[in-house]
């Protein structure tokens, strides 16, 4: 018996994949303006809006995309070791050249307080690992570069199949996905989208993008979590790499 086909929701479908990302962007500017001692509140928010909301419209019948996986356990290692290999490009210049690194010192691990840094490390470890790479996916490779085939004509985007190849979706996919990131990391920025868009277009899956980047973004933030104080500069000292994350 074949399984129940989901019927497509009404309207243009936006919505769904804007909004957690929305919401995401919404929380970083908001908090922006906030107290110092408001500051700690907005992480689990930055956690829970997003999630939330991709599992609100997951339920009512959005993202087919991510209901069909067809490659197994090992089709899902293969996904994650090249988010990992993605991840050594992405952390690699910073690594061994100290004047690419920024001056920010990034992620604060005790924002809490020393003794409940493990508990801030979890939230951070499942939104920078787990949820980012879902909104991202859904948002740029799921709407973004099928939308780019139907703007300047009458059609839906999710009349497009994923993962479908043309040179104008790949160009605004890259400068997107690059522009959205800080300006000092558009050097390994754009070299792992054009490598993740090519296993994209190999794939033609969206569920193995998102495991590709929680492969990267998981291998990034155990390799920070190890690393830390343990990694020298230039000159021996300990370096700190939380600007990572």
């Amino acid at each position: 018996m074949s399984a129940k086909r989901v019927q497509r929701p009404k309207g243009h479908g936006w919505g769904a994949y804007f909004w957690p990302y929305v919401s995401f962007g919404a929380i970083g500017q908001f908090s922006a303006g906030l107290p110092d001692s408001l500051q700690p509140v907005v992480l689990p928010l930055k956690v829970i809006a997003p999630m939330g909301l991709m599992i609100y419209y997951f339920s009512r019948g959005h993202y087919p995309e991510l209901r069909r996986y067809p490659f197994g356990a090992g089709g899902a290692l293969l996904d994650f070791a090249m988010g990992a290999v993605g991840a050594a490009l992405w952390m690699a210049p910073y690594l061994f050249f100290d004047s690419l690194r920024p001056d920010d010192a990034g992620f604060d691990v005790n924002q809490w307080g020393d003794s409940l840094a493990p508990i801030v490390l979890a939230i951070r470890c499942v939104g920078y690992g787990v949820v980012t790479p879902f909104w991202e996916e859904l948002l740029i490779r799921s709407w973004l570069i099928r939308y780019i085939e139907v703007f300047d004509k009458p059609g839906d985007f999710r009349d497009i199949p994923i993962g479908h190849y043309s040179k104008a979706s790949f160009w605004v996919v890259v400068i997107f996905f690059s522009l959205s990131h800080m300006p000092w990391e558009y050097g390994v920025a754009v070299p792992w989208v054009v490598l993740s868009l090519y296993w994209f277009y190999c794939r033609k899956n969206l569920m193995s993008m998102v495991i590709l980047h929680a492969g990267s973004n998981l291998t990034i933030f155990f390799f920070v979590l190890l690393q830390t104080g343990k990694w020298l500069d230039a000159d021996g000292n300990p370096l700190s790499l939380w600007f990572f994350v």
